[in-house]
């Protein structure tokens, strides 16, 4: 069976559990991290990512705890509540429907973030914090996610906040060291001056990424819609759903309801968290 018909089956069949085992192996003889705690959810993340590779999934993972390592500025606090003031400019949502590829959509408003007030570490921290709750999701597992950046009102303000270092840790999570598979990233109203960032990234790139990497300017509306059907789209981007304040505050609303568990994944990065009551149950519709 290949990695895409072991992707459907449930976390619980047995055809999983000699992948399953295979990695938590590896993981035991795998000098620099121990498989204690490692729960089959979270090994699955992984295999997931990496179509039930067993040695591709244990050089994600341990990129995962590399970068996480690596990144205390990003990864050692994450905590919605914290950052709750950006959350609340409208600058970032996952929309409540997915598209028609089963992938998640991330919504970020470049526009909505004030340099001076926020620093690119919080920024990426509320990326991560959402990465993270989504991860967990089944279908996201198998479909990855589709991000469009909004880049109306980037400033020379923003773009010194990206250093070559800040631009690696990007480029990292996006190509190799995170359990989600990125299956598009698309610009709009993108100005000339983010150009200079842009070449700072794109070198750290994969291919694969590359090419899923989309600009579509200041006229975007019919060429998104060639990848996002409109009824999942706000009305601010051409589409019949939600408005994106609406949406917005729905989403800040599932990150603070899952602060426990965020908070936990922060101290327990190898996924043995407990999840309580108080923690969301991401609800989608579509």
């Amino acid at each position: 069976m290949n990695g895409s018909k072991l992707s459907q089956l449930p976390d619980d069949s047995e055809q999983l559990q000699p992948y399953i085992s295979g990695l938590r192996q590896r993981v035991l003889r795998a000098s620099e991290l121990s498989a204690a705690g490692l729960s089959s959810g979270f090994l699955l993340k992984f295999l997931r990512a990496r179509d039930f590779d067993v040695e591709l999934s244990l050089k994600l993972l341990l990129n995962y705890q590399r970068w996480r390592r690596e990144s205390p500025e990003i990864s050692s606090c994450l905590s919605p509540s914290s950052v709750l003031g950006l959350l609340n400019t409208t600058y970032h949502t996952v929309l409540l429907q997915r598209d028609r590829t089963g992938s998640r959509v991330l919504l970020y408003r470049i526009g909505q973030w004030n340099p001076k007030d926020w620093s690119a570490f919080q920024v990426f921290r509320i990326s991560l914090m959402t990465s993270e709750i989504i991860s967990r999701e089944h279908e996201t597992q198998r479909q990855g996610l589709k991000a469009i950046f909004d880049l109306a009102g980037w400033s020379l303000g923003h773009a010194l906040q990206i250093n070559p270092s800040l631009a690696r840790k990007i480029s990292s999570v996006l190509s190799d060291s995170f359990p989600l598979k990125v299956r598009g990233i698309h610009l709009v109203n993108e100005p000339m001056f983010f150009r200079p960032v842009f070449a700072m990234l794109r070198p750290f790139l994969p291919d694969k990424i590359k090419q899923r990497i989309h600009m579509h300017g200041a006229d975007f509306h019919d060429s998104l819609h060639d990848f996002f059907p409109p009824h999942i789209l706000p009305p601010e981007y051409g589409g019949d759903g939600p408005g994106i304040v609406e949406a917005c505050q729905d989403w800040t609303n599932q990150l603070l309801q899952s602060e426990n568990l965020l908070q936990q994944i922060a101290t327990h990065p190898t996924g043995d968290v407990t999840v309580t009551p108080d923690d969301s149950l991401i609800t989608e519709e579509g």
